[in-house]
């Protein structure tokens, strides 16, 4: 009895054990056929995550698109498809190069402060006939002067009284190697002396200028010694001149000694009415070119100018000087190193409603100071 229970038990044991066995091996299996069969899901980015991927995203794109402007100045930012950020981010960053700092700007001239907030890091205003200083601003500062250059090549053009109807050729010697600066004066262009200054002087033709100093008697050498002799002759100390144009840097002077070469240039009547030309016409060929003042403020009916002057190089900022009636006044305004093209026709707008005001209600001379801020 007792031996066939044991055998029954023994025999029952080895089935579990074989059923136990046989559930391990198929377990796996069938678990991973479960795994196979199941969806993936994919986890949601976190807010920071996905906040962090758009602000990259913008980055790029205010990267690709920051120098478009507006019609209003605004900047315009087009958001680019992700292919095209990926292929930017991946490619290698081109190297910044930044804008070529002016004299002024180097000299730290700009963070001196002024009452009426000019962006001409150096400013002079003077009544012409009492010599009153009604605003300084840096007047003793020398610095690149760009083509008001030109207003002392026009000066000794016109006071050696040569021939103004004499033909004048443009010639490779014209052609600015300086700054590379175009123009429609092409090599074999000739024009009169007269027509040659009216285009350096009203639109500061370039080419123009150099031809007049070219073809003086005594050729460029005499005519740049007579331009820095003048200068010293009629008081202008600060004031160095290299070539006609003001292409050079090296051309340079102070407000005040602008202020004084104005003041003479002015009782000079050819430079008065070619200075203050709004436009101009020159026969080229069978082309007629159509030629503008390059100070907008020749063509305000409410400005009264008698004399005036731009320039620009990137070392000397925007430049202006003028000769102007303002509330009865005959002002001499000098503005150089302006920071924007147009701030330094904002700067003489400035200084005009400030004399106005003046004039109606009192006010004091003006002088610049350094800024606690810059």
């Amino acid at each position: 009895m007792h031996h066939r229970l044991r055998a029954a038990v023994s025999r029952i044991a080895s089935l579990l054990g074989f059923l136990i066995v046989s559930s391990a091996l198929v377990a796996p299996s069938a678990h991973a056929a479960e795994r196979k069969r199941a969806p993936v899901k994919k986890a949601a980015p976190s807010s920071t995550a996905s906040t962090k991927k758009t602000a990259d995203t913008r980055r790029v794109a205010v990267t690709l698109r920051a120098s478009e402007r507006g019609t209003k100045g605004r900047t315009r930012v087009a958001v680019q498809p992700a292919e095209r950020i990926a292929k930017v981010s991946a490619a290698p960053r081109a190297a910044l190069i930044p804008a070529k700092l002016s004299f002024g700007q180097m000299a730290g001239l700009h963070e001196v402060t002024d009452p009426l907030d000019l962006k001409s890091s150096v400013a002079l205003v003077i009544d012409q006939d009492t010599h009153e200083v009604l605003l300084s601003k840096n007047d003793h500062a020398v610095l690149p002067i760009a083509s008001l250059t030109k207003l002392m090549t026009g000066l000794i053009i016109s006071q050696a009284k040569l021939p103004m109807d004499e033909p004048i050729t443009i010639t490779q010697d014209d052609v600015d190697t300086e700054k590379g600066s175009r123009s429609r004066l092409s090599v074999g262009t000739t024009l009169t002396r007269g027509e040659m200054l009216h285009l350096a002087l009203m639109s500061s033709e370039n080419r123009a200028a150099h031809a007049l100093g070219r073809t003086y008697p005594g050729g460029l050498a005499t005519f740049v010694s007579l331009m820095n002799a003048k200068a010293r002759a009629i008081g202008m100390a600060d004031t160095r001149y290299v070539e006609p144009t003001g292409l050079s840097s090296q051309n340079q002077s102070s407000a005040r000694d602008l202020a004084t070469l104005v003041n003479v240039a002015h009782g000079d009547p050819v430079l008065r009415e070619l200075s203050t030309s709004p436009s101009y016409e020159v026969a080229v060929g069978r082309k007629t070119l159509q030629y503008n003042n390059t100070n907008g403020l020749v063509k305000n009916p409410t400005w009264d100018i008698g004399l005036q002057k731009t320039g620009y190089i990137s070392e000397a900022g925007r430049c202006l000087v003028m000769q102007a009636e303002v509330a009865g006044r005959k002002l001499i305004m000098v503005f150089l190193d302006s920071a924007g093209k147009f701030s330094r026709l904002g700067d003489a707008e400035r200084v005009r409603n400030w004399v106005e005001s003046a004039a109606a209600f009192g006010a004091p001379r003006l002088t610049a100071h350094k800024g606690n801020n810059g």
